[in-house]
């Protein structure tokens, strides 16, 4: 028995195909089409046996330098502790050009205290220099309590504020200092993908050498502490890549940490 259709029905029949097949290419078009993934803004992340702390890469430059500097004074990690508690304190680590009174910079220091021009409390290498220069001649201030060397130095009108950041300040320390080694990961979005020309790369190395005094690599510690600098400040000077010990830093959102491979020995800290 065969069975018949009315010729409404078979027109309801072939919409209904007709919609089946839009829908499903338009499902089809539409899952081939990638959804864009945000792109993270710009951070650092140091992350030691101490603990991991996120910092702008605005902190993440200070506290290099502050290293960098401590590095050049031959001064022990427990000295860049302070430091880095003091400036956590008085400007979360950041160079300011405001503060109370006359302060100014990362450690808040005051021209009319005899610190300096402003322009020279300004520039973050300067500044470390004079807040070490005071910190050494504290009698004993390696074996004082944190908050009791700083305020020596500091002269606030709140020294025990000093002492809450100092579990933060051994974490960066371990870091920037190079004793633990590939701690520091950033990313920088408008950096690009576009390898740094050398005059960039040798702009970085000149800046290092403000700090450092000497860029050459005479331990590993040393070696680490250049490379974790270059990596903060890898966004400015549009530095994609450092290798060291072995391990590369590669400025890609999609990579956390130093990867191995790349440069493998441990006299130089290769920038590109």
């Amino acid at each position: 028995m065969r069975l018949r259709f009315s010729r409404g029905v078979i027109t309801i029949a072939i919409i209904v195909v007709v919609l089946a097949v839009g829908v499903s290419v338009g499902l089809h078009h539409l899952l081939k089409k990638v959804t864009p993934v945000a792109v993270p803004e710009e951070y650092c992340r140091v992350t030691t046996p101490e603990g991991a702390l996120d910092l702008f890469p605005e902190q993440a430059q200070i506290a290099a330098t502050i290293a960098a500097v401590a590095a050049r004074r031959t001064l022990p990690e427990r000295a860049v502790v302070i430091a880095y508690a003091t400036a956590l304190q008085e400007s979360k680590l950041q160079n300011i050009d405001f503060g109370d009174r006359d302060s100014v910079g990362v450690f808040q220091q005051r021209a009319s205290q005899g610190w300096g021009t402003k322009k020279q409390i300004m520039d973050p290498v300067y500044s470390a220099n004079k807040f070490f220069a005071a910190l050494v001649k504290v009698k004993n201030y390696r074996k004082l309590p944190l908050a009791e060397a700083a305020q020596a130095v500091q002269r606030s009108a709140g020294g025990y504020a000093y002492a809450p950041h100092e579990t933060d300040a051994k974490i960066l320390a371990a870091a920037f200092t190079g004793r633990v080694p590939r701690a520091l990961h950033c990313w920088y979005p408008a950096s690009g993908k576009t390898p740094a020309p050398r005059p960039e790369a040798a702009a970085a190395r000149k800046q290092l050498a403000r700090a450092l005094g000497s860029t050459a690599i005479t331990s590993k510690r040393r070696g680490w502490l250049v490379a974790a600098w270059s990596v903060a400040h890898a966004g400015k000077y549009a530095l994609n890549r450092v290798g060291y010990g072995g391990a590369t830093w590669t400025n890609s959102y999609e990579v956390e940490g130093w990867q191995q491979g790349g440069q493998a020995g441990s006299r130089r800290v290769e920038l590109s």
